[in-house]
């Protein structure tokens, strides 16, 4: 009888139709989340354990990883890994893989589903039909905005931001982005400073990455630029935008819309948010379809397999 690998899962993957089942039959799990002394789960299972398995929503930390003294893996289900202390797994040697790629398309689909629901006041729209509205209310709902033809920036050309540029050519749109630095291998406009791309652009999508180094990157100048009929999309991480700074111009009329799948203090959202019809609010659902939850479940297990029969990872985070 083979012995089974013994890892511990920082939390539930909920999100993934079938990851908690997988690891269990695979492995000799320690479901860290069901203990509640985390510190002494950690120095009564933690000896011999060389793999971990976690999200973005659970990271690792350096407690954690130092807690573990023969920690040689982390594997994260999801691309984001702010939530994992990179510089604490590199000091100690330990591997960090994340799910890229897979979850690409799906992101960038729904950064598009958000723009045209605030450019066209969707979210707005269906309510005022459920309220029963239509044929009673003179006038209806105000006009939008064309989507087609307009000026599209875009906050970090990554994987998943060159999969939305890649889309507005198909919308026929004038496409720019800012990044750390410039890219060489894109034909699009490269701007160095965010806030006159955001003066320049209709639209303006985030896809950076996470993190200390783009926390509050899109801030109060930078949205007051985009101007009063000017649409913010999300898709990255909810502190890349100052969310503060964000009300203020929407209810000061400084900004035309915000169209977010993620928030600064998740699942916590803003009173004046949920009730502002310059919003579309989304929770969190970037990469919620069965095909791509599916995918990064696969990977993710091929990661940790990868880790145990090569003692290498297949995606490293870094």
């Amino acid at each position: 009888m083979t012995t089974k690998h013994r890892i511990i899962q920082v939390g539930s993957l909920a999100g993934s139709p079938y990851a908690n089942k997988s690891l269990a039959d695979n492995y000799d799990v320690v479901e860290l989340w069901k203990y509640p002394d985390r510190k002494a789960a950690l120095a009564e299972h933690g000896k011999g354990v060389t793999a971990v398995v976690t999200s973005a929503t659970y990271g690792a930390n350096a407690e954690l990883i130092n807690a573990l003294p023969d920690l040689k893996a982390i594997c994260s289900w999801g691309v984001g890994y702010e939530t994992i202390d990179i510089q604490a797994a590199k000091q100690r040697g330990v591997q960090v893989s994340n799910t890229p790629d897979v979850l690409t398309d799906c992101v960038a689909d729904l950064a598009w589903g958000l723009l045209i629901a605030g450019a066209r006041h969707m979210g707005q729209g269906e309510r005022f039909v459920r309220a029963g509205q239509w044929g009673q209310v003179h006038g209806g709902i105000p006009l939008g905005l064309r989507v087609s033809g307009k000026k599209l920036g875009i906050v970090g050309l990554g994987r998943i931001g060159e999969a939305i540029a890649r889309r507005g050519m198909g919308f026929d749109m004038d496409v720019r982005y800012h990044n750390r630095r410039k890219r060489d291998d894109v034909e699009y406009g490269y701007e160095a400073s965010l806030t006159d791309l955001a003066k320049w652009a209709d639209f303006l999508i985030v896809a950076t990455v996470g993190g200390p180094s783009t926390r509050h990157l899109v801030n109060r100048e930078v949205l007051e630029a985009l101007g009063p009929t000017g649409i913010i999309v999300n898709i990255a991480r909810g502190p890349v935008i100052d969310e503060t700074a964000l009300v203020a111009a929407l209810e000061n009329g400084k900004l035309g819309c915000a169209a977010l799948d993620v928030f600064e203090h998740e699942p916590k959202v803003p009173e004046a948010l949920i009730k502002s019809d310059r919003a579309v609010l989304l929770p969190h659902i970037g990469s919620a379809t069965l095909e791509t939850r599916v995918a990064m479940e696969n990977l993710m297990l091929d990661n940790l397999r990868a880790f145990f029969e090569t003692g290498r990872v297949i995606t490293p985070a870094e």
